[in-house]
């Protein structure tokens, strides 16, 4: 993991530097008007040197992991506020839809997935596959435009976009239910898009799982259909599908692009395109080094879990 790390952190630092243009110049630009020549090169060249950038690239590399390990990403180049108070905004509010997200999720996928195991072809079964392979199939913001006509245009339910209504006045519960008002749709259809694939997953494990001959060792003896299915059948199962819900739960710090564009909510996906398009690139890197460090915590973790769900991989010490 620490190897991996260095060497993405190398890797994304150089290509994010080989990128043309001058960090210290665009951050002079807008008020290049107000300063004589002579003013504006004896700034540029100061701001070169306060920022680093006179430095040679290994050294500025140097400089840069030294203050990422200690959380200082420098300053963007669009808020000039350091990158850290400014990525606390969105990354708060990914956290918590896809916290919502997952955990609703994973309350309608494992059950359902667990069921149509239970029922394999039957009529219950086969429309629940049918409707789980459509809204996998379909694109998100195909399903975004779609409930955006049904709930917000046509019904007026849900505002279209927005995290809060202008101008709103009122105490904080009702700011707070203003928020889930407007959290409510996007939510929606995170959770929609997010059912079909982890439902198909949970099934198809579950299947090979009841079809073992421990659990028609476990039927023979006589334990109740209850035990079998979940202190056995469930157990096995877990062995194939606990990567893929490990995954769903690291990506609660990962924003989903589309849906945040569409109804115009600063989570981290939207944050992070934004910052690439205005070449705000510390913090763009700095986004991108969070999710190298979720993506080998998860892998992580998720080794760790196998030890949990089947002993037999358990290191005997």
């Amino acid at each position: 993991m620490i190897f991996v790390f260095l060497v993405m952190s190398l890797v994304l630092f150089f290509l994010y530097n080989l990128i043309p243009g001058d960090p210290a110049r665009a951050q002079l630009e807008p008020v290049k008007e107000s300063f004589t020549p002579e003013e504006y090169q004896i700034r540029y060249d100061r701001l070169r040197e306060e920022m680093g950038l006179n430095d040679p690239l290994p050294v500025r590399y140097i400089n840069w992991f030294k203050g990422m390990l200690k959380l200082d990403f420098g300053q963007s180049l669009q808020y000039r506020r350091p990158v850290v108070d400014v990525v606390k905004a969105p990354l708060k509010l990914t956290i918590i839809m896809n916290v919502f997200v997952v955990i609703i999720g994973l309350l309608i996928t494992i059950p359902l997935g667990i069921q149509c195991a239970l029922k394999k072809n039957s009529i219950f079964d086969k429309v629940v596959q049918v409707l789980t392979v459509i809204g996998y199939s379909l694109p998100t913001f195909i399903i975004s435009i779609l409930f955006i006509f049904i709930f917000s245009v046509k019904l007026g339910w849900f505002p279209v976009s927005g995290m809060k209504t202008p101008n709103f006045s009122g105490t904080s519960t009702q700011a707070m239910l203003d928020t889930l008002w407007h959290l409510a749709l996007p939510l929606i259809i995170l959770i929609i898009g997010s059912l079909g694939g982890m439902t198909r997953y949970v099934r198809a494990a579950m299947s090979d799982a009841l079809a073992m001959d421990c659990i028609k060792t476990a039927r023979a003896k006589g334990l109740k259909e209850k035990v079998v299915i979940y202190s056995h059948a469930w157990r096995n199962a877990l062995l194939t599908v606990v990567t893929l819900i490990i995954n769903w739960f690291m990506s609660i710090f990962s924003g989903s692009l589309v849906v945040e564009s569409m109804f115009n909510l600063t989570g981290m996906g939207k944050f992070n395109i934004d910052a690439l398009n205005n070449q705000d690139y510390n913090v763009a890197l700095a986004i991108q080094m969070l999710y190298i460090i979720i993506a080998l915590m998860g892998t992580l973790i998720s080794d760790l879990s196998y030890g949990i769900v089947d002993p037999r991989v358990r290191v005997d010490k």
